[in-house]
């Protein structure tokens, strides 16, 4: 199947995805819709129990009728989505790599192993790499964070939530499970170097909640995160990937307008024109 190139937009910043679960609790087509209407440059597809989220012929009719291209897809390997696609884990992340495939995007977002799942840990990483080899797709393994609740702290994931140190190729960096884990995203960067082979971009006030604030309005270095990765040759996309489940649909416009303008501002490339308009310098 055919679909629109990912390419930098005209202002010459990095690609600006919108995930499909920014959206929630609306579906995949309005979410397609809503990053049209706004200017996005594509969509990162979050499969879920939507069903148009895990069919190949629909979102590739999405992305012809509104000229997105499907930058990403997000396998079904959150807590929240444990039953969809069966519970084996590699059968999830091969329907993932196949969706991908037939809908032209080249990453799939996994997270790692839960810690209950100890056969599917004990093999990840080589499973991980045997895929890439074979597909020829990035599959980028996302950072996350300690469970935690009190004065207790439980270690969720396996081999570790922590990127550092493990031997995957591609990751994802997110900044909010990385405020969430304590860490400075904008370091995280640095020290993931060019392993970071996508982006999901959010802000947070450092609480141990998940938070996914509009860039800009928690106290993240956003703006840094994107410019270490610039200065240190990334080039893929930046997926936006914030809450708005308890937004009205015109505050949730505006939170992904804003997101968007915030983005773009701070993930030109090098010897890019400044666009016109108010600049965004929250999170710098």
């Amino acid at each position: 199947m055919s679909q629109p190139p990912l390419t930098p937009p005209p202002a010459a910043s990095l690609p600006v995805l919108l995930s499909s679960s920014s959206v929630y609790p609306e579906n995949c087509a309005y979410a397609f819709d809503l990053a049209e209407r706004l200017g996005y440059d594509g969509v990162e597809v979050m499969v879920w129990t939507d069903p148009v989220t895990q069919e190949a012929g629909a979102l590739d009719a999405l992305s012809q009728l509104h000229g997105l291209p499907i930058g990403a897809v997000h396998a079904p390997t959150l807590l929240l989505s444990q039953r969809l696609w069966g519970w084996r884990p590699w059968g999830k992340v091969d329907r993932s790599l196949d969706l991908a495939a037939q809908v032209g995007a080249d990453v799939v977002v996994v997270h790692p192993p839960f810690r209950w799942q100890r056969d599917y840990a004990s093999g990840f990483v080589e499973g991980v790499a045997e895929r890439e080899r074979r597909t020829g797709l990035a599959v980028a393994v996302e950072n996350m964070f300690p469970w935690r609740a009190r004065n207790s702290e439980m270690q969720a994931y396996l081999p570790h939530w922590d990127l550092v140190g493990q031997p995957y190729p591609n990751v994802t960096l997110d900044v909010s499970h990385a405020a969430t884990a304590g860490q400075d995203p904008a370091a995280l960067a640095a020290s993931l170097g060019t392993r970071v082979r996508h982006v999901h971009f959010s802000d947070s006030t450092g609480s141990f909640r998940d938070e996914h604030l509009v860039p800009g309005r928690g106290v993240q270095p956003c703006g840094e995160v994107l410019r270490t990765l610039v200065a240190g040759g990334y080039r893929g996309a930046v997926t936006i990937e914030v809450g708005t489940r308890k937004a009205d649909p015109e505050q949730r416009e505006v939170d992904l307008a804003e997101a968007l303008a915030f983005t773009r501002h701070h993930c030109r490339l090098p010897d890019a024109p400044v666009p016109g308009g108010p600049a965004a310098s929250a999170g710098a």
